[in-house]
């Protein structure tokens, strides 16, 4: 590939999160466009392709990732399925943008990336925040020393319980993100995994990981089997020596949100997954600082993608390598409650030590 030319995209799972957030990107941006969409429902496939103005959609994934006229793939399916797709793609010798987090744990990461840079095409993940202006903002004050040293990071997060909790067919409703052989975890997985990430991208891979997980909010019964952690707290350092932690409550009464940098000279604070203006604290004066969201929010991280196999001279900051990292994070969290998870550990529930305390 090289300047000028376009870069013609096929998506795998063109569901919920291809709608606002990640689909209209892949036409929208220059240089690129969207030639075929897949899903296993034909219908809704077909539907998807209609209203976005695709000129083709399928039910076959190895059909469209072996189509001459796809350039590279997005695979926007749950984890579980996200290695298997991989593969397939490097096989075909395409580059690759798959969701996040990357699979289901680091061990399905690593195989991924060896299979990517044996065959010589990049893998890129949709940690779409560290492409977004609201942090892109952070990162730049921090670099700019207004803090001062960064002593330490925090992140508490608490998910709102949902009212259908605990009735009839919940647990089925639930969705594959507490589906533990479809996410590789519960919610920390899945909201977590942009925190870590968002983290490293600020301050330095993390480093000396130590937490605990357990199932503490949610009821027996409340989530499909095999049930998932709902209750997370870790603690880490950067090389650079900033000491930082992290708070994870799903399924509470109320909802918090709230990344907070703490520095020599004063703190800064956000929330993650909001869009309100950024505080800055310096010295007793306090700013309220403004930023742009984009309406599709992985698209300033897809015009980076598409720069890059373009030839252009921007390079996508969200790699396979970067994301490795998070999941190795997310393992070390959670390996006491799952028994290891190194191998496939959503197979054997019956061995999961924080399963059986919480049933306890």
């Amino acid at each position: 590939m090289g300047e000028g030319v376009t870069i013609r995209w096929g998506i795998i799972g063109c569901g919920d999160v291809c709608e606002v957030k990640s689909g209209p990107a892949f036409y929208k941006v220059p240089g690129s466009a969207l030639s075929v969409v897949m899903r296993r429902n034909g219908g809704l496939a077909a539907d998807f392709a209609k209203r976005h103005g695709v000129p083709r959609s399928t039910t076959n994934a190895e059909e469209l990732i072996f189509d001459k006229d796809v350039d590279a793939v997005y695979i926007a399916t749950p984890p579980g399925t996200h290695l298997s797709y991989a593969l397939q793609v490097a096989s075909a010798g395409k580059p690759c943008y798959v969701e996040k987090p990357m699979a289901r744990s680091a061990a399905e990461c690593r195989v991924m990336l060896d299979a990517f840079e044996r065959a010589k095409q990049p893998l890129f993940v949709a940690y779409y925040r560290r492409a977004l202006p609201r942090f892109l903002k952070v990162r730049e004050i921090l670099r700019s020393g207004a803090l001062g040293n960064v002593l330490s990071v925090s992140h508490v997060y608490q998910g709102r319980a949902d009212p259908e909790r605990g009735k009839p067919g919940w647990p089925e409703k639930s969705g594959w993100r507490e589906d533990v052989p479809e996410s590789g975890g519960g919610l920390f997985l899945d909201l977590g995994s942009h925190v870590i990430d968002l983290l490293d991208f600020l301050l330095g891979p993390l480093a000396g990981v130590a937490g605990h997980a357990s199932r503490r909010a949610a009821p027996e019964g409340s989530a499909p089997r095999p049930a998932p952690e709902d209750t997370v707290v870790f603690s880490f350092e950067t090389a650079s020596g900033v000491i930082g932690t992290g708070r994870y409550q799903f399924h509470t009464a109320s909802a918090v949100d709230r990344l907070e940098l703490v520095g020599t000279r004063g703190t800064l604070s956000l929330s993650v997954f909001g869009k309100e203006p950024i505080d800055l604290n310096l010295g007793g004066t306090h700013e309220r600082i403004e930023t742009e969201q984009p309406e599709h929010v992985h698209q300033p991280l897809v015009q980076d993608i598409v720069s890059e196999l373009a030839g252009g001279n921007q390079r996508c900051a969200s790699t396979a390598a970067s994301a490795l990292r998070a999941s190795e994070v997310m393992d070390r969290v959670l390996d006491a409650y799952y028994a290891g998870r190194a191998d496939a550990f959503w197979e054997r529930p019956e061995t999961w030590p924080g399963a059986k305390a919480a049933r306890a």
